[in-house]
């Protein structure tokens, strides 16, 4: 086996050519069956294998830098740079990132994790080799898909102006997570289609090649020529940057041949490389967007191996979304590249003149919502959390200071476990809770969200609903009062000690509340359900009668709802003692979620340590 050979950076160079096709189906069977045990992204990675390995021939690691974007494909390059054993725990807890991190490997240079900055990055890498005087390449890797952040767009601007070597690699495979939208895909599809180009400009390059091997430059002007004539609008070429493509992704030859002359050129190029997504492997070529970041899974059928038992919050959404759709003609929904993993694939195929699909653009997609709601629609703006944090400028100056009726559905808020870093949305009742005029709430259980979400539109102001990843919850169905705004729910009355738990950590606070039970105490169990406003009223009435006030949050301590509660009891009642259950400033590393709650100390077993812990030192 000629992966077997593959122990450091530069192994694959020993390989013979000959080599290159059977190593590039052992790291497909590789990665399919890592993925199949552990998790991961799947499509994505098995895209760009042959693209990966020409760019490990042709450069020198980790002397040459690789700027992956986003970086959920590069999984091929962890395996050239000699770590095929952390595959065995990929994305555990401990174990390897899916993503690339510089702590991992000299040979990551830039930790990724969300989309379009690879550009921004690499040309800030090439200004640090340009005043160091230093020598080395740099490339960075970007998927069509990225390519519609407008970041990426604005360091497209910058790097016209660049008057040394700078390679950006177009990984183009028509795919983000769902299928590619918008102007920058469509003129990508017209440079793929523009077979006349693609003919005249083999026969032309290989006339001059074997007349004139070395006239580079003059073979670069011939294909310029050639460009401005067969392919529409040649936007590249037009900011100043060398285009050079399209090129087999699969043929790794192809790649290096076009990398090689990248490197001669003193300005930006880019290497527009087509690849497919879920090359090799059947299911992820028929589903790309199942298989993006698929659980465990079936090698023979592509299925899961386990079964999803109960809908999750984003099923609720979805269901609620489909409803409201019929009901209320105003309701519009909005979603950054993301209709499949926030639900809302349902609503576009009932309403497809309601759904807008803006690219991976989420401050765009704020701003176009604001716009929407000014011509009198109720705009339901689906985003993950640590993606929304993207737009907090447009949530702040084109939502909430025109007080305009824009719904925020906040999908993966707290810890989503695998993904790691960049994927957490722990930071969102901070951001989100210094915004004026903006609401801000968090269901107890599935129940709860299809209220809030009814309730929102209802309200004609900015609300912002954050829900978690996974099973949504069932329990205390028997308590769903009837949402006033904010007020929050008391599902049990006990003295001294009050659990004001907000979210997904109502569950929590419940277990909390049984083991202290168990320890002799009768807890006050809340339903925050607004983190803003507070109920000051319930909060006031609760501080005569009890001295502890827990509050629980999946968010960093840092500007949540815990310090927001203090900051009321402070004024209020200060003698109340306020013990916050959040998440340390810090980031979070990738692991299982219910590891890194016990990590973190914020699952029912340490809550309840801390606060028996605090009540027995009282006593004494």
């Amino acid at each position: 086996m000629y992966l077997e050979k593959i122990e450091k950076a530069g192994d694959i160079k020993k390989l013979p050519e000959e080599a290159y096709p059977a190593l590039a189906q052992e790291i497909r069977d590789f990665i399919i069956d890592r993925v199949s045990t552990h998790g991961g992204h799947l499509g994505s990675n098995l895209g760009v294998v042959e693209l990966t390995m020409a760019l490990h021939l042709s450069l020198d690691l980790p002397k040459d830098k690789i700027i992956w974007d986003v970086g959920h494909q590069c999984y091929t390059h962890k395996i050239l740079t000699g770590r095929q054993q952390g595959f065995d725990r990929l994305r555990d807890l401990g174990g390897m990132s899916g993503f690339p991190r510089r702590s991992e490997s000299p040979c990551d240079v830039y930790d990724t994790g969300h989309s379009s900055s690879s550009l921004s990055a690499g040309i800030g890498m090439v200004k640090a080799r340009e005043l160091a005087g230093e020598q080395y390449t740099v490339v960075s890797v970007i998927g069509d898909g990225s390519m519609t952040g407008g970041l990426a767009f604005e360091a497209l601007n910058n790097a016209s102006k660049l008057e040394t070597n700078f390679i950006i690699v177009l990984n183009d495979n028509n795919m983000s997570i769902s299928e590619n939208i918008g102007g920058m895909s469509k003129y990508l599809n017209s440079v793929r289609t523009a077979r006349p180009y693609l003919n005249l400009r083999d026969d032309v390059y290989n006339s001059i090649k074997d007349r004139m091997p070395r006239a580079v430059d003059g073979i670069r002007r011939a294909k310029n020529s050639i460009k401005q004539l067969f392919v529409p609008g040649m936007m590249f070429e037009n900011l100043g940057i060398t285009y050079l493509g399209p090129v087999d992704g699969h043929d790794v030859k192809a790649v290096m041949q076009a990398l090689k002359e990248a490197r001669k050129v003193n300005k930006a190029v880019i290497v527009h490389v087509l690849t497919q997504k879920g090359r090799g492997y059947e299911p992820a070529i028929r589903h790309p967007a199942r298989f993006h970041g698929p659980g465990p899974f079936v090698v023979e059928t592509g299925l899961p191996k386990k079964q999803k038992e109960a809908a999750d919050y984003t099923d609720i959404f979805s269901t609620v979304m489909c409803k409201l759709g019929s009901r209320e003609k105003k309701v519009v929904a909005i979603t950054a590249a993301m209709a499949d993993g926030t639900g809302l694939k349902r609503f576009r195929n009932i309403y497809p003149d309601r759904f807008f699909d803006v690219g991976i653009a989420e401050g765009h997609a704020v701003t176009f919502a604001a716009g929407l709601a000014s011509g009198g629609y109720l705009p339901v703006v689906a985003i993950y959390s640590s993606f929304l944090q993207r737009a907090y400028d447009e949530i702040m100056q084109d939502v909430c200071l025109q007080n305009l009726p824009v719904i925020f559905a906040i999908d993966r808020a707290g810890l989503v476990g695998k993904d790691g870093e960049t994927h957490h949305g722990i930071f969102d009742l901070s951001y989100l809770s210094q915004m004026p005029g903006l609401t801000v709430m968090a269901p107890k259980n599935k129940w709860e969200l299809s209220d809030m979400i009814k309730f929102a539109v209802s309200l004609h102001a900015p609300v912002a609903i954050r829900y978690p990843r996974g099973t949504a919850w069932t329990g205390l169905q028997d308590h769903r009062a009837k949402i006033h705004y904010g007020k929050a729910e008391l599902i049990e009355e006990g003295k001294d000690i009050c659990l004001f738990a907000l979210g997904s950590m109502v569950e929590t606070a419940q277990r909390v509340s049984k083991i202290l039970e168990e320890n002799g105490y009768h807890a006050t169990l809340v339903n925050a359900r607004f983190m803003k406003p507070l109920d000051v009223e319930m909060m006031s009435r609760l501080a005569m009668t009890h001295h502890l006030f827990v509050t629980m949050e999946e968010n960093i301590s840092a500007g949540g709802f815990g310090e927001r509660v203090r900051a009321e009891l402070y004024d209020m009642a200060p003698g109340v003692k306020v013990m916050p259950v959040a998440i340390e400033d810090r980031f979070v590393p990738h692991g299982d979620t219910t590891e890194l709650r016990r990590m973190l100390g914020i699952d029912a077993d340490a809550v309840a340590g801390r606060i028996l812990t605090y009540l027995r030192a009282r006593k004494q």
